[in-house]
């Protein structure tokens, strides 16, 4: 056997034990390429680890993303700015950056029915999941039920402290049904167990001013909302339904009759 062969087979062989196939490719591929272009052996070396480390970020986010529960995939790239113009694009960007997660702060999107929340939401979340984050999606109603199936099993505290290693956890449509007390109290210590150690996004079609009404508690949904914004940046959605558009509907009936601004 050549000395080419050797090598070849023994990088065949390394990658294998290193559960690293795509290192024995990188290496075949970018050989010819290093000797023509006259690569050191650390270059040729960091162009390999380069493409596997790529490869496996790559692969890891979508098995997060997967994960997360989301309803769909939406990126922050295909929003519709032109539907909503007043919303700050270097806001977004900066929070696409990730920033918010690190310092366990908070998102919190307010807006009528149809005007992106959710759809701002997701592609947070999916931005989360391809900078290394766990992330979990549900509607507020869901995670009610998951916290009330832990609470009747006595495992609310355990599940409360499992849901805080994630760093991103998404509540979406929080005030389209309102909770009862048991259920409030329940959203609430999941909100309070987040605090400072680790993320939400919560999408509302209902000001602050109403989250009393969907909590049936002033004072538990002032100190919730305390905990939430303390630490948060608040964007306002406005205007008519996105998904209406083109059926001559001007606006759904809550967009006017309330303000989410409050």
């Amino acid at each position: 056997m050549s000395a080419a062969k050797e090598t070849s087979s023994e990088i065949e062989y390394l990658a294998r034990a290193l559960k690293a196939p795509r290192i024995r490719d990188s290496a075949a591929r970018l050989a010819e390429q290093a000797r023509d272009a006259g690569w050191s052996h650390e270059e040729y070396l960091a162009a390999i680890l380069s493409r596997e480390v790529s490869a496996r970020e790559a692969s890891g986010a979508e098995i997060r993303t997967r994960a997360a529960g989301f309803p769909a995939r939406k990126s922050l790239e295909d929003f519709n700015f032109d539907h909503q113009p007043a919303i700050k694009r270097d806001v977004l960007a900066h929070l696409a950056t990730g920033a918010f997660l690190a310092e366990a702060s908070n998102v919190v999107l307010l807006g009528p029915p149809g005007t992106g929340k959710t759809h701002l939401a997701i592609g947070l979340g999916i931005r989360a999941t391809q900078l290394g984050q766990r992330v979990l999606f549900a509607t507020a109603t869901d995670w009610v039920t998951r916290l009330q199936t832990a609470h009747q099993a006595g495992r609310l505290p355990q599940e409360l402290l499992r849901l805080k290693r994630y760093g991103l956890i998404i509540v979406d449509e929080v005030g389209y049904i309102p909770f009862e007390q048991d259920a409030a109290n329940l959203f609430f210590q999941l909100v309070s167990s987040r605090y400072e150690h680790a993320s939400l996004i919560l999408t509302s079609n209902l000001g602050f001013a109403r989250w009393g009404e969907v909590f049936g508690d002033q004072v538990v949904a002032a100190a919730m909302i305390d905990r939430i914004v303390h630490h948060a940046e608040v964007i306002t959605l406005k205007g008519s339904s996105y998904r209406l558009k083109d059926h001559q509907i001007d606006s759904l009936p809550s967009t006017r009759t309330e303000s989410t601004a409050e």
